[in-house]
């Protein structure tokens, strides 16, 4: 059955895109028109301009195109939009801020304190873990699908978490918490464990463990959270999600939980080969420091040696 029964507004999220060209305007203004009203500004690089549109855009596909609709038909689109949300986007959006704008952010009253205990590296691993397990766990992944306010106040939270966990391992802000070398490498390997036995539990359930995906009545009314009422009014016919996939509910689930840590461990992947590479340029750039400054001071001893003779 196609995916247009669901009307235009479900698929594309028209106020979506009004709010994301709103967020672009508003971000172009503070970082070019008002920028020296900030303290220690600094002119807009294009790298953090093309992260930013990089966020913008990514955060409409995944929360405004058809995958935000068909993350509510099947549970492997919905794994797939919170792997990308999650654990994508964070970094483009951590990346498309400039730091001075990150700072007078970090420094208001009520954030600063906030900020340095929840940007550590355990406590942010663990409440970014913490909250993504809780999320899982059937009975408050069914009631959070079949309220909207709480469905939306949660996925903010949990992307938030996101933010804050990738905070210590690629900021660049001077003064905030960051890690070196082996320890975010350590970091990023913990990172994948502690998710490992949520994506677990969903891989290997012998039977569905969502009614949201499972349950034809339940469904509709978790779809209610993407499509229009008076769409869904003219669709009481749809009798479930097997309407739109050759899947079975179980089969579904356990597909998602694999692509979940397969999108994981690729981003992760890359990361760690950032970290390394990085690695290797430090080591090799004070290396040749290091050489530099013993020739230099062999240069200096023979030039005193021959001031003496």
């Amino acid at each position: 059955m196609p995916l247009s029964i669901f009307g235009f507004r479900a698929m594309w999220s028209p106020g979506l895109i009004g709010v994301s060209l709103f967020m672009l305007v508003v971000y172009f203004l503070i970082t070019v028109k008002w920028r020296k009203e900030i303290k220690n500004n600094t002119a807009l690089t294009w790298q953090q301009a093309c992260n930013f549109i990089g966020f913008l855009i990514v955060l409409y596909i995944i929360k405004g195109s058809p995958i935000n609709l068909m993350s509510h038909i099947m549970f492997t689109m919905h794994m797939v939009q919170m792997a990308v949300l999650l654990l994508f986007a964070p970094i483009l959006l951590i990346k498309g801020i400039p730091n001075y704008l990150w700072q007078f952010v970090i420094e208001l009253p009520v954030v600063k304190p906030l900020f340095h205990m929840l940007t550590k590296p355990l406590p942010a691993l663990i409440i970014f873990a913490g909250l993504f397990s809780v999320y899982h766990i059937p009975i408050i992944f069914d009631y959070i699908k079949l309220q909207e306010t709480v469905h939306g106040l949660f996925t903010f939270v949990l992307f938030l978490s996101a933010v804050l966990m990738y905070w210590p391992l690629i900021n660049t802000l001077e003064g905030q918490t960051k890690m070196k070398g082996l320890f975010k490498v350590g970091y990023i390997i913990a990172s994948a464990v502690l998710v490992t036995p949520a994506c677990a539990m969903i891989i290997f359930a012998s039977s569905p463990l969502y009614a949201t995906y499972a349950d034809g009545e339940i469904w509709m009314k978790a779809m209610a959270l993407c499509v229009p009422a008076d769409t869904l009014t003219d669709l009481k016919g749809l009798s479930g999600p097997e309407l739109f996939t050759n899947m079975t509910s179980l089969n579904d689930q356990q597909l998602g939980g694999v692509l979940m840590k397969i999108l994981q461990e690729i981003i992760f992947g890359i990361i760690l080969f950032k970290v390394f590479f990085d690695w290797y340029q430090s080591d090799k750039k004070n290396a040749d420091q290091m050489t530099e400054d013993a020739l230099a001071e062999r240069e200096r001893l023979r030039e005193n040696e021959f001031r003496r003779t």
